[in-house]
């Protein structure tokens, strides 16, 4: 090793750090619905449905390295904005008309949702031009060749 590799760690790409904000912001947007879970809300199953989808697609995006693995993320991202959008409680639920625990719980959510979509869409445009330049996997999750 050479002495300023020992100094300066190695600089992560982009398309890595916004796969792993991704990857991260799917697990925040799982807690909020965990918080919202715990403070009473109602949900048409045993387990919110929500929580075991952010955190698969939060396990896939983080595992799987072809270059479009980020858009995962961000596809479930929008798909749980929208639902907060389209539900007739999500709006009172964030002013508090539901209390403040509830608000708490889908601010979070929606702070990791909204985060997820952004970065899923910047790792994925990343990856996909490092790609392109022969630097990383091929879309099948194969190594470059190169």
């Amino acid at each position: 090793m050479t002495p300023s590799a020992e100094h300066h760690p190695p600089r992560q790409r982009t398309g890595s750090r916004a796969r792993a904000v991704t990857v991260g912001a799917l697990a925040v947007g799982a807690a909020g619905i965990a918080v919202l879970w715990a403070a009473g809300v109602e949900f048409p199953v045993a387990v919110p449905p929500g929580i075991v989808i952010l955190l698969l697609g939060a396990v896939f995006v983080a595992l799987a390295r072809a270059p479009w693995a980020p858009a995962v993320g961000s596809a479930l991202g929008l798909f749980v904005t929208v639902g907060f959008l389209v539900s007739p409680t999500g709006l009172d639920n964030l002013t508090g008309g539901h209390g403040a625990t509830i608000a708490a719980g889908q601010a979070v959510q929606l702070v990791g949702v909204v985060t997820a979509t952004i970065a899923g869409v910047i790792g994925t445009r990343m990856e996909r031009a490092r790609h392109r330049a022969g630097a990383g996997p091929d879309p099948r999750g194969q190594p470059s060749r190169r």
